[in-house]
């Protein structure tokens, strides 16, 4: 996953552990489900297991960003929509 390059290297790196920590969390727990059916999803379309996750981390900091601007809380369905969409969402760089 790559994180915004504006930001100081320290806080971009803590960003992307913090990320990974998340995505595997997730994938761990199996909660939601939804993570591990797009990370095989999208390796079985050809992406690396690393681009899958990269992917998805996008998706996961989308949402931290929508629920810390917009003061609301985690929305599951709006996740797993934006899961559904990848690899549309593909953010470049």
């Amino acid at each position: 996953m790559s994180v915004n390059n504006k930001l100081p290297a320290d806080i971009a790196a803590r960003l992307q552990l913090a990320v990974t920590e998340v995505i595997g969390n997730q994938l761990r727990d199996n909660n939601p489900p939804i993570t591990g059916e797009t990370l095989t999803r999208l390796v079985t379309e050809g992406f690396s297991e690393t681009e899958a996750m990269r992917l998805i981390g996008q998706v996961v900091v989308t949402e931290v960003i929508a629920v810390i601007q917009e003061g609301r809380t985690y929305d599951e369905a709006s996740y797993t929509a934006a899961l559904q969409a990848l690899p549309k969402r593909l953010v470049t760089d």
